[in-house]
């Protein structure tokens, strides 16, 4: 069998698996997730086991620090990947959920009614995790799932996967409502891209040149999740000590995920005061580099200099570019010119700065007085997370299960005929 014919016969099974998911009850799924759950629980061996093959491989070919991060399963990370799965599982069902009733003077009543998107093909690098989130919350609502995920987690993602699957089939649910490609080839991926008859939109989650992809050959709708060069901006009226906190969590918490602070904006009022001493929590934190503008490094000398592409990068490490802006209008101007419409947070007393800063930030996610590091599905009460779409488009910010699912319009009459 060609490739070609296997991705077809993939699509097809999904396609027949989405439709008996879509009427599947919320007992039935609430069931299938606490079983996946317990699955990975008790293969955490296994899983282990493959990420450590993985893990050793992805050394031997040179991956990152932070893309080996993102690579790692501990007992401790799977531990809170099945907890993620279970938090789905008791999550209200957003299937048949009612959105909107409208009654008509004709005594027509219209409802708006949440119903599964389909088959959701998901794309990502790297983190194995992504398998068993995606897999959950493609379940809770409704819908089929065909996962691609980095050939440097094949291994890992493969045990993950078999737990899911596990799940689906104690539930008396089909497996294939829960697949993947069965080959690193990339050529795969052009072919899931225009399988737009089996196909309903594409979520993925990656770098720059995997969305570029993405973006430029998919014939379905994309769910776009873009990098994430956030910013935290330190305000005149800033709580210092907390400010100092926040930033150090937001950078070094963990530097691999895409919620982790890249750029630091502090007022010229208080940074002959703030920067010093944040540089040296940062510092004793273990970032590594701090690259600051001529301003930064007049006020600290330990400071590399920034240069344009500094403002323009998602390290993902421990590295983080630093600038003294004079005023709040240059806060605003310089991360709607350099974000990705990711997470920026700001750090203020000052309610009406706080207000203005998130009515005109143009972010999925705008924060104030809080780590950057809580762009995250699991924390916004979702149980796990696709990823943080930055487009404008249907989802924006998490994608959780409420976020995978289209709607229809209920018409009820009772004998009614348009004049």
């Amino acid at each position: 069998m060609s490739l070609q014919d296997s991705m077809n016969a993939l699509g097809k099974s999904a396609r027949a698996a989405a439709h008996t998911l879509s009427l599947a009850p919320a007992p039935q799924k609430k069931e299938a997730l606490i079983a996946a759950a317990a699955a990975l629980r008790a293969r955490v061996d296994d899983i282990t086991a493959a990420n450590d093959i993985d893990m050793k491989a992805g050394a031997e070919k040179g991956l990152s620090k932070a893309m080996l991060d993102r690579l790692l399963l501990t007992p401790d990370r799977v531990e809170a990947m099945a907890a993620g799965v279970a938090l789905v599982a008791e999550l209200d069902d957003p299937v048949g959920k009612e959105l909107e009733v409208t009654d008509r003077p004709n005594g027509l009543r219209i409802r708006r009614v949440a119903v599964p998107l389909g088959v959701i093909g998901i794309i990502y690098e790297s983190r194995p995790n992504v398998t068993a989130d995606a897999a959950a919350l493609c379940l809770k609502a409704g819908n089929a799932a065909i996962l691609r995920g980095g050939s440097d987690s094949f291994n890992s993602s493969g045990v993950i996967l078999e737990c899911m699957q596990a799940g689906l089939r104690a539930a008396n649910l089909p497996a294939e409502a829960v697949q993947r490609i069965p080959t690193v080839d990339r050529e795969a991926v052009g072919m899931l891209l225009r399988m737009a008859e089996y196909v309903d939109v594409i979520v993925p989650r990656g770098g720059k040149g995997l969305i570029e992809r993405v973006q430029n050959e998919a014939r379905v709708p994309v769910f776009s999740h873009l990098d994430g060069i956030n910013h935290t901006y330190i305000d005149a009226q800033a709580d210092l000590a907390m400010a100092e906190q926040i930033v150090v969590n937001a950078k070094m918490r963990r530097t691999g995920i895409c919620g982790a602070m890249e750029t630091m904006l502090v007022h010229r009022d208080i940074a002959p005061t703030f920067l010093p001493s944040a540089v040296s929590a940062l510092t004793a934190a273990g970032c590594e580099d701090i690259r600051g503008d001529a301003a930064a490094q007049a006020l600290v000398s330990s400071l590399s200099a920034a240069n344009a592409e500094d403002w323009d990068t998602e390290y993902l490490d421990s590295i983080l570019a630093v600038r003294v802006v004079d005023d709040l209008d240059q806060a605003i101007a310089h991360v709607n010119a350099h974000g990705s419409h990711h997470t920026e947070a700001i750090i203020t007393a000052d309610a009406n700065a706080a207000a203005r800063f998130q009515r005109e930030i143009d972010a999925a996610i705008v924060i104030h007085n809080a780590s950057t590091q809580f762009a995250d599905g699991g924390e916004f009460g979702m149980g796990a997370e696709i990823g943080i779409a930055t487009g404008r488009m249907h989802a924006r910010g998490p994608v959780g299960a409420a976020q995978l699912t289209s709607y229809k319009y209920v018409v009820e009459g009772s004998g009614q005929i348009r004049p």
